[in-house]
């Protein structure tokens, strides 16, 4: 990779606000979340993107892709869900080595419960913070930091 120029003035505090929502955001939403919801802001996560999946199944790879984690956390964090009746895991029908996450009855009760606590979060943390336009403005912006990081090659083949 070739030399690199420093940040410029502009640059160097979107990077650090950048980084700091990143690292205080999720730590913020969770800090009040599980003791009122029992789930972890990723457990919420990988719920919501089950219960938006055709029949509430996705094979794992794909919820991990979908949930923007690793293969190994994924594992885990189903495993978990899984322990509590939340998600059952089953065999893939097309690939034996392969498994689909599914979302229980139980899970997708524990989700619409825990809705609008994620929602006073959410809302609290962000939105209120925000104007209609700046919502309208970062929005795109965000979706194509996203999508680069989306295209980005995985960093584990579990």
């Amino acid at each position: 990779m070739g030399e690199q120029s420093a940040l410029d003035l502009d640059e160097a505090p979107f990077w650090r606000a950048l980084m700091r929502i990143t690292t205080a955001l999720p730590r913020a939403l969770e800090d009040q979340f599980l003791p009122e919801t029992g789930l972890a802001i990723t457990d919420y996560g990988v719920l919501v993107a089950l219960s938006e999946a055709p029949d509430h199944l996705l094979r794992i790879s794909a919820l991990a892709a979908t949930t923007g984690l690793s293969l190994s956390r994924i594992s885990r964090v189903v495993d978990d869900l899984t322990r509590r009746g939340l998600v059952e895991k089953r065999k893939c029908p097309e690939d034996g080595r392969a498994s689909n996450a599914v979302l229980t009855g139980a899970g997708l009760a524990r989700l619409e419960a825990a809705y609008p606590s994620h929602l006073a979060r959410v809302r609290a943390s962000v939105f209120d913070h925000l104007s209609a336009e700046d919502i309208r403005t970062a929005g795109p912006v965000l979706a194509r930091l996203a999508a680069a990081l989306d295209a980005a090659p995985p960093t584990d083949d579990c």
